[in-house]
């Protein structure tokens, strides 16, 4: 509760760094004060250049580009496009195919032609929806790690040849796959698509970054103001930053004085003074007043281009792990490709080559089932659906899958286990004062305040019914307090500061319990009389959220440690974490360095999962295996978490802790049971059994395959039934 400690006091004015270049790391003490009382705080304004809306469209689901894996160079308008154009070509191709009819006992129209419509028609899907599968493939074979694109492209090009083969009448074999090519490739589209959109774009971070600087400058010349692009601005130039505007470059308050909303880098609502001498940083707003600004530096060495540098460098260490699935189809390329050679050589030992080639194609075409395309992305997809309707938004597949192994969960403080604003905490009155009419008068003297502080004691007044006379000629004494005429007397209401200038001195007993109220982080503010007499004071802190309770007892109670990351001072951090009985608490931490406290835990051998709401919280999101972003914090924070609560419940974690558990199970059901059919299948339709008469046939293998589709689809759905609102949650 420091930031709320010296509402009213100049303290923190003096203890503010001023020249230089400002970085990251001096918006902690900047996010620790508060405006002069008085002083009307507009909302943060996006102003000019302020793009994240836009950005994040351009990354939506038609630009959503992978640079790692599989997926590499494919985007997911892609797979979606070619999955609808393969869709419909299917359509016909399996109802012509005789094999189709022949299973379900039907008979197509016969007409000139209609034989080839299959074979045509396949041959597109081949070529069209196959090509980012066969090209896939070829890249696995170039790197040496055949996975998922592998086996797919080998299921879909041997059933291709197969069908020319049988469709040209070559040899008299029956293996017409087209229905199965159709189906394979439809299918695999639809997983991949399902699986890159839950996936996300970890660039729309960078992009969120840069789109908080404007596109242009006021520069002041000796003969006025210019408008020049921001990359035209230079250290040592003038700029003129109007009310509203964001700050394009960092620098030094030479001229002026404003409330800046300083929110997008500290994650904070209130709005903090910057007067001359303050530093300023890049992408900040101007809220009530214009300011002339002495720029100190641009570009690549501002604080927002650190942060975003910081941001690259994470995301870019934790987006190299494989996926479940990947795994599974490196295991099942090897066994299908050994089984076929088995195959083939065995058959054409026993002196028949055509069932060599029958039995050898049916192995490899049945080696990639529709089940394990869909295994992973079929979780994933409703996952992400359950969690949606509990305000979670997964962005990061792996995001979802690592949550399960995390070891601690580090909360920012501010707007996370607290509310982020003032509470009325104690009030403590001289001898011969009752405490509700001291109550009632502060609420009179702050109420034509607009200061968060003013506004909690108003509504804590009115909270306990209490009678507050009307105020007249209210004063702002900025960084001091505020004084008003209540009943044809002056009061005043402010902290140390005001105590000073009036030359007001506390009552021991008072001062024994404000000294134990500021001991903790708590805001002090007396309210004295015309006379000079202390006649009471009231204590404010951040107000620790009831759910949060809930959600740190819960934590622990499923194995995981609950630690909290914050810049306010120690014994404000302590008193938060004994409140909640957190594991491990990080106070007094610079904003550039909440990245360097995961790092830590990651190298005591700890897997964290963040979560925060700024921009400085950005680095440490990117860093953890699991960033989750509050979503009343800013575009960038969101961006660069794999997870977003869409609101401040922080019992929404456990939410996704419990999904992640459940999902995995799922995947490896799923997995297992895809990976298992193949298991046993593959040997049959090799002919392992063809002594005892037991043979699959090339009809029985598609029916199978299509079975465990089915079977994998069923049990996804059951993960509807976990219960993920974060109310229900124990």
């Amino acid at each position: 509760m420091q930031d709320h400690q010296h509402h009213h006091d100049t303290h923190h004015d003096d203890g503010r760094q001023s020249g230089g270049t400002v970085t990251a790391a001096d918006t902690a003490s900047a996010g620790a004060g508060h405006p002069g009382h008085g002083v009307h705080q507009h909302p943060g304004h996006h102003g000019p250049g302020h793009h994240g809306d836009e950005s994040t469209a351009r990354h939506d689901d038609d630009h959503t580009v992978h640079t790692h894996g599989q997926h590499a160079g494919h985007s997911t308008a892609m797979f979606k496009n070619r999955f609808w154009l393969t869709l419909a070509l299917s359509v016909p191709v399996v109802y012509f195919s005789p094999m189709v009819g022949h299973i379900l006992g039907y008979i197509a129209p016969v007409f000139p032609g209609s034989a080839w419509i299959p074979p045509v028609l396949g041959t597109v899907i081949f070529l069209y929806g196959g090509q980012p599968f066969l090209k896939g493939g070829l890249q696995e074979v170039k790197d040496r790690r055949p996975g998922m694109m592998l086996l797919i492209a080998m299921a879909i090009t041997v059933a291709f040849a197969a069908s020319w083969v049988t469709s040209l009448g070559i040899g008299d074999f029956d293996l017409d796959f087209w229905w199965e090519l159709a189906l394979l490739v439809a299918i695999m589209l639809l997983g991949h698509w399902i699986e890159m959109r839950a996936l996300g774009s970890a660039q729309g971070a960078l992009d969120a970054l840069a789109a908080l600087l404007p596109d242009e400058a006021e520069r002041i010349t000796d003969t006025g103001t210019e408008t020049v692009p921001v990359s035209a601005l230079r250290p040592d130039d003038l700029v003129l930053v109007r009310s509203g505007a964001r700050m394009p470059a960092d620098g030094t308050v030479v001229e002026g004085q404003a409330e800046f909303d300083e929110s997008m880098i500290s994650g904070e609502s209130k709005t903090v003074p910057r007067g001359p001498g303050d530093t300023v940083v890049a992408g900040t707003v101007a809220t009530d007043t214009s300011v002339r600004v002495r720029v100190t530096a641009v570009g690549e060495d501002t604080a927002l281009a650190g942060i975003q540098r910081l941001v690259a460098e994470a995301q870019a260490s934790s987006s190299r792990a494989q996926a479940l699935a990947d795994r599974a189809a490196a295991f099942l390329f090897y066994f299908a490709a050994g089984v076929g050679v088995l195959t083939f050589i065995t058959w054409t030992l026993l002196g028949s080559v055509p069932e060599a080639v029958t039995r050898t194609v049916t192995v490899l075409v049945i080696a990639c089932p529709h089940a394990l395309g869909l295994a992973i992305p079929l979780v994933i997809a409703i996952s992400t659906e359950q969690a949606a309707r509990a305000g979670v938004l997964i962005k990061n597949r792996m995001a979802l899958e690592r949550m399960r192994t995390i070891d601690v969960v580090l909360f920012d403080k501010t707007g996370t286990l607290t509310k982020g604003e003032p509470e009325l905490k104690d009030v403590a009155a001289a001898e011969g004062v009752d405490t509700d009419s001291l109550l009632a008068l502060a609420a009179a003297v702050e109420s034509d305040s607009e200061h968060p502080v003013a506004r909690a004691i108003v509504r804590a007044a009115r909270e306990r019914n209490l009678a507050v006379p009307a105020a007249s000629e209210f004063t702002s004494l900025t960084g001091r307090g505020v004084r008003a005429t209540v009943d044809g007397r002056k009061f005043h209401v402010g902290g140390p500061a005001l105590l000073r200038k009036l030359g007001a001195v506390e009552p021991s007993a008072l001062a024994e319990s404000t000294g134990a109220w500021m001991k903790r982080g708590a805001a002090v503010l007396h309210v004295i009389d015309g006379g000079g007499r202390v006649l009471g004071a009231v204590s404010l802190e951040d107000a620790v959220r009831a759910e949060s309770r809930q959600a740190v007892g819960a934590l622990q109670n499923r194995g995981v440690k609950v630690g909290m990351i914050t810049g306010d001072a120690r014994q404000v951090a302590q008193a938060v974490a004994a409140d909640l009985k957190i594991d491990e608490v990080f106070a007094e931490v610079l904003p550039a360095d909440k990245d360097k406290k995961v790092a830590e835990l990651q190298v005591r051998g700890l897997k964290v999962a963040m979560v925060g709401d700024g921009v400085n919280d950005s680095p440490a999101l990117a860093r953890a295996e699991v960033g989750i972003a509050i979503g009343a914090g800013t575009d960038v924070a969101m961006e660069s978490a794999g997870v977003v609560l869409a609101g401040n419940d922080p019992r929404a974690v456990l939410s996704m802790v419990d999904l992640s558990r459940a999902s995995y199970r799922k995947m490896w059901q799923n997995l297992l049971w895809a990976t298992g059919y193949n298991v046993l299948s593959v040997p049959l339709a090799a002919g392992i059994l063809a002594f005892a008469g037991v043979v699959l046939s090339p009809a029985a293998g598609a029916v199978l395959m299509s079975a465990s589709t089915i079977v994998v689809a069923l049990n996804a759905q059951l993960l509807r039934r976990v219960k993920l609102n974060p109310s229900e949650v124990r």
